[in-house]
């Protein structure tokens, strides 16, 4: 009952919302509907770890260690953004940002907007998760294009309404591209299952049987499938997107991008990086892997060290960080998965930290310009400043924080794949990375009072911040045995022997 029911908690906020006109009570459904998503989550993930794979409706739906996994971290950002949306977007009615002063119609239909859209948008990466045939998981990730489309364009501005059109077209070119990739997996499946039935495409079914596809067939449909789901994760070049869609979305929005639509981008490409190992070997997958890896991290280089909004920075940070995760699944083996899902598990936490601070300084500033805007955030904000901070020092894999641990892992899986060259430009990268990111921070956070007026005095956007903290820190030296028992379960399946 429990996948049931993990759908069922956002599609139910969604149609209360739809009935109600009482922006509190809209504030209401929405944090409650977080709230059950996420313990249905840990319901979901505990019976995985004590019953092992759970599936329904003859296989339709289908929950492994590595399902649980994305589910729990999805969740899991979905709740963190539930308070803070609620102050965020108080914060911007305040400001007459939806419209004047006397017209409550617009501030009414913004909310609505906000708090009908964001569930679907979290129903469509739960289904990613929980979906078995990979046409149906298709299907999910195009419904979390959707929803985030018309999130970007929230604000209504000409910069959002361009955001949003490059996003549409680019994913829909993306999308494509996987659908294309899903067929030719199913046509290559077809004279080894010789099914007509929907079953044929699910993910279990096709991994037991992988290793008898047709080759070449296989070959074309995962460099479609890596292009079309790269797309989606912003892998480069593929992700000039993600800069303009994460600087126009509200921030609650772009935390979620940044972290659950990326960790489903990232899934549905380690689903078929199993079915392309197990029919053509790992090498052939895995050369790909890295090299649009590497090439993802080499690009975020110039565009961090040059940056001008901080938003935008942010933004190439998860540039960075998802072709780290390509990477990782690149390398291969036992280290290569396990550094793979315990980056994508530390950057689920400390991302959203990172943009609820950033955007805390946004609203408090009136700008995102690392130039022109005010600085010595610190005399300013006393929470988000320092905090903005310690995320920088955690999201840059700084010791002793927790991605410096994945990070470690991935660069010892590159020396156990004898890919030397590999590992040294990663190291490379991440370590001008490192610089970039610490000196436009700490020149923002540092420097000389600005005359602005002390921040922090709303409990929904502060008490995140400090809750986000804390739970960086303790992960930078304890990892719950349940968590990680989850992270190795998922990252069993992803190895795959030559």
């Amino acid at each position: 009952m429990t996948i049931p029911i993990l759908l069922l908690v956002p599609l139910l906020a969604c149609a209360i919302t739809a009935a109600i006109r009482n922006p509190r009570r809209m504030e209401f459904v929405y944090l409650l509907s977080a709230a059950g998503s996420f313990l249905t989550a840990l319901w979901l993930a505990a019976a995985v770890l004590k019953r092992g794979p759970i599936a329904l409706a003859d296989g339709f739906l289908y929950v492994d260690h590595l399902s649980a996994l994305v589910v729990v971290l999805t969740a899991f950002v979905y709740l963190v953004s539930a308070p803070y949306a609620v102050g965020y977007l108080r914060r911007d009615e305040e400001a007459h940002v939806f419209g004047d002063a006397d017209n409550g119609r617009a501030s009414l239909a913004k909310l609505r907007k906000y708090y009908l859209l964001t569930p679907l948008f979290g129903f469509s990466m739960f289904l990613v998760a929980v979906a078995n045939n990979l046409g149906v998981m298709w299907v999910a990730v195009e419904g979390t294009t959707l929803a985030s489309i018309f999130l970007v364009t929230f604000y209504g501005r000409p910069t959002s309404l361009e955001a949003a059109w490059k996003y549409a077209i680019l994913g829909g070119v993306g999308l494509s591209m996987a659908l294309f990739g899903t067929v030719l997996t199913y046509y290559s499946a077809h004279p080894v299952l010789g099914r007509e039935s929907l079953s044929a495409l699910n993910w279990s079914v096709l991994a037991a049987n992988a290793a008898h596809f047709d080759k070449p067939v296989m070959r074309l449909a995962f460099i479609l499938v890596l292009l079309g789901y790269g797309t989606k994760a912003g892998l480069a070049p593929m992700h000039t997107w993600k800069p303009d869609a994460y600087s126009e979305a509200p921030v609650p929005v772009v935390a979620l991008m940044a972290t659950a639509v990326l960790n489903c981008a990232l899934y549905a490409l380690a689903r078929f990086y199993v079915l392309a190992a197990h029919c053509l070997g790992p090498a052939f997958a895995s050369q790909l892997l890295i090299l649009f890896g590497l090439l993802t991290i080499g690009i975020a280089v110039p565009f961090i060290l040059v940056q001008r909004s901080y938003r935008r920075l942010l933004a190439y940070s998860s540039v960075d960080h998802s072709g780290i995760m390509v990477l990782a699944l690149g390398f291969g083996g036992a280290l290569g998965a396990l550094g793979m899902l315990l980056h994508m598990t530390f950057n689920s936490v400390t991302k959203p930290l990172l943009f609820f601070c950033a955007g805390n300084a946004q609203q408090h500033t009136g700008t995102d310009s690392l130039r022109k805007g005010p600085r010595g955030l610190l005399h300013t904000l006393p929470v988000s400043a320092p905090m903005l901070l310690l995320a920088t020092l955690a999201v840059t894999g700084t010791p002793p924080f927790s991605m410096f641990q994945s990070e470690f892992i991935i660069l010892r899986a590159g020396f156990a794949a004898h890919r030397m060259g590999a590992a040294i430009l990663f190291v490379s990268f991440v370590v001008a990375i490192f610089c970039g990111f610490f000196y436009h921070i700490s020149q923002l956070v540092f420097g000389a009072p600005s005359g602005l007026p002390r921040g922090e005095f709303s409990r929904w956007k502060t008490y995140p911040v400090i809750g986000l903290s804390l739970v960086v820190v303790v992960l930078g030296f304890w990892l719950p045995a349940p968590v990680y028992a989850l992270v190795d379960g998922a990252a069993r399946i992803l190895v795959v022997e030559p």
